[in-house]
């Protein structure tokens, strides 16, 4: 026992062989399908407007780093994972300019200055996009500006209509449900197949990166609350809910924006309520206003009332009993004797 010596650490003591580049390598690489189909559909409009956002959330996140006297940390991947969902954020004809000013919001504002990567309170892709459509009353001017700048590939083989859920709020003729999950051209570069969205999503639960309480807790949402209330003219009810979850920002940000590890609740429990809670809220804004970013600001609605859902859902200490109030000693009275 003389000879014996031991290693002493401070906690924690648990092993893993993942790390922040990995994972966030997984996610991009979960997000190829998706990626690919894009491309597919809108050409070199897509691979533009991809590498433009790339490139800006490098460069931003760069330059707040230095600002503020941090070491760069473009190796962990975050910046590139944050890009690239704000580019599937956004239409295909999209000015480069609007996903460039978008992924600096998202790279520097919500990521940087909110903390940094771990600390951030909302999710910084759905915040870039956010105040990109807050701020399109002053595009007209920025427009102007950058007109000269702006890039043009040709005409695109795409179907120039009204998307999805334009048409679902319309009540009129929809797409086959078969082509919509598959591939269809409608909306943003990664709304243009359910399918894709799905493979990269069961990439990310078998690589645990995920869990699936959030996914499938807005989907019951949005299931739920289009059965419930949906437009039904169209089509028969118990296809209604389909069109709504297989159209829009439904999938991708069911599996790549709300299950963000750092803007998403700790506990199952939590995770639940967290992803109904959006589901309800984008069917809200769905059917109460126009078809455009209810899935953003859901997520983003939420992620300001994680710090309480995870208070109200954490979990008890192993051994730990609820507190019971002290008994309070009650002083006997003396009578007055007669």
């Amino acid at each position: 026992m003389a000879d014996t010596q031991f290693s002493v650490t401070t906690s924690p003591h648990l092993r893993t062989t993942v790390t922040v580049s990995s994972a966030m390598r997984d996610v991009l690489y979960a997000l190829a399908p998706i990626t690919l189909v894009s491309i597919y559909w809108f050409k070199f409009n897509a691979v533009f407007l991809i590498a433009v956002c790339l490139i800006v959330a490098m460069l931003t996140e760069l330059l707040f780093r230095k600002a503020m006297n941090k070491p760069a940390t473009l190796k962990d991947g975050s910046a590139l994972v944050t890009g690239l969902l704000v580019a599937l954020c956004s239409g295909g004809c999209s000015a480069w300019w609007v996903g460039a000013l978008a992924t600096f919001i998202a790279v520097g504002i919500a990521k940087e200055l909110m903390g940094g990567l771990g600390w951030n309170r909302f999710n910084p892709a759905a915040f870039g996009r956010i105040s990109v459509f807050l701020l399109t009353p002053f595009f007209y001017w920025l427009g102007l500006a950058f007109s000269p700048l702006q890039a043009s590939f040709g005409g695109l083989d795409v179907i120039t209509s009204a998307t999805p859920l334009a048409l679902l709020k319309q009540g009129t003729a929809l797409p086959d449900l078969g082509s919509l999950f598959l591939s269809f051209p409608g909306g943003a570069l990664g709304e243009t197949s359910a399918l894709a969205l799905l493979i990269g999503g069961a990439y990310l639960l078998y690589k645990e990166h995920i869990r699936w309480h959030i996914p499938v807790s807005i989907v019951a949402g949005v299931f739920v609350m289009a059965l419930l209330f949906g437009d039904h003219s169209t089509t028969p009810f118990y296809l209604t809910p389909f069109y709504h979850i297989f159209s829009g920002g439904v999938l991708l940000g069911a599996l790549f924006m709300a299950t963000d590890w750092v803007t998403s609740p700790i506990t199952p429990r939590g995770r639940v309520i967290f992803g109904l809670a959006i589901g309800i809220l984008l069917m809200i804004f769905r059917l109460a206003l126009g078809p455009t970013e209810g899935t953003c600001f859901s997520i983003l609605i939420m992620n300001a009332f994680v710090p309480l859902i995870d208070r109200l859902t954490r979990q008890r200490k192993f051994g730990e009993a609820p507190a019971r109030p002290a008994p309070v000693a009650v002083k006997p009275s003396l009578e007055k004797s007669s």
